[in-house]
């Protein structure tokens, strides 16, 4: 398959739409590996311009906002998923889109959200990276995944960004994006979310937040390593590997008090039941049914 860059003469020039957490962190790896940015993009707000500006002095770019210029050989949209399709409208009749790439980074929607400029000759990409973006920290692309659809013309571009900064790339269905993006959804907000429900139930057994964060992540940290190394079933521990279907309804009797908790652990007990193997699975089937 032809390298774009070397097809061009030169690595394409890129435009960054929306200063946002996965902007910013996109922006300076791109930069990172040589890419020029020629242009940071915002809304017409006092944060998104700020926001702009800062990034943009940070990749040598220029800051743009209802008048961007758009001549960089590639526009990545980095808006948040029910602003894609309006952001590319909203572009339209900015640049002469014939002979560009698009790419917006949605990954539950498809390339078609670009549809408008892909009629006036853009070929475009959905390019998806699998990582968490929070505004107090800005992780490195090195290792990660990006998930890929669309134009031919535009994955070969694609795949080519993904390999320089160091990551990977595979292929995802229009039809698989909701999957896909529902899987990213249990790898980190998700698992915030029980995280958070652990500090609550910390909380009833007289441990402050912040104290228990601190003893809860070595026994985390395990347990991803474990993970890793060993798959779910060689890293799945506690009572309900056990069978010991007492302490289990111990546990249930007790997070009746903390709201939501009950339901939280039982959702997840049952998936272990339904999942990975177990001890005593009768007695706990009773505990467990709905």
């Amino acid at each position: 398959m032809p390298c774009y860059a070397a097809a061009m003469g030169f690595k394409p020039r890129i435009a960054i739409v929306g200063p946002g957490r996965l902007g910013s962190a996109l922006a300076q790896e791109l930069r990172r590996v040589g890419y020029r940015i020629t242009e940071i993009v915002s809304r017409n707000s006092v944060s998104s311009r700020r926001k702009a500006r800062v990034l943009a002095k940070k990749v040598h770019a220029m800051a743009a906002m209802n008048s961007p210029h758009l001549d960089a050989d590639l526009i990545w949209l980095c808006v948040p998923d029910r602003e894609i399709a309006k952001a590319a409208r909203h572009l339209t009749r900015a640049t002469d889109w014939k002979g560009k790439m698009v790419f917006h980074s949605s990954g539950a929607l498809a390339s078609d959200e670009l549809n408008v400029l892909r009629r006036r000759g853009a070929a475009v990409a959905s390019v998806h990276p699998l990582m968490t973006f929070v505004s107090a920290s800005v992780p490195s692309l090195h290792g990660i995944s990006f998930a890929l659809e669309g134009d031919a013309k535009a994955l070969r571009l694609a795949r080519e960004i993904v390999h320089e900064v160091g990551a990977e790339a595979f292929s995802i269905s229009k039809s698989k994006k909701s999957a896909y993006h529902a899987w990213g959804g249990f790898t980190s907000p998700l698992l915030i979310a029980l995280l958070v429900t652990g500090e609550k139930v910390a909380r009833a057994a007289g441990f402050s937040p912040a104290d228990a964060r601190k003893r809860m992540l070595p026994i985390v940290r395990q347990t991803l390593g474990n993970y890793a190394k060993l798959g779910p079933a060689g890293a799945f521990s506690g009572p309900i590997v056990r069978g010991d279907a007492q302490v289990v309804r111990k546990h249930v009797k007790e997070l009746k008090k903390i709201p939501g908790a009950k339901d939280v652990y039982l959702a997840l007990a049952r998936a272990g039941f339904r999942y990975l193997p177990l001890r005593n699975r009768k007695e706990l089937e009773k505990l467990l049914k709905p």
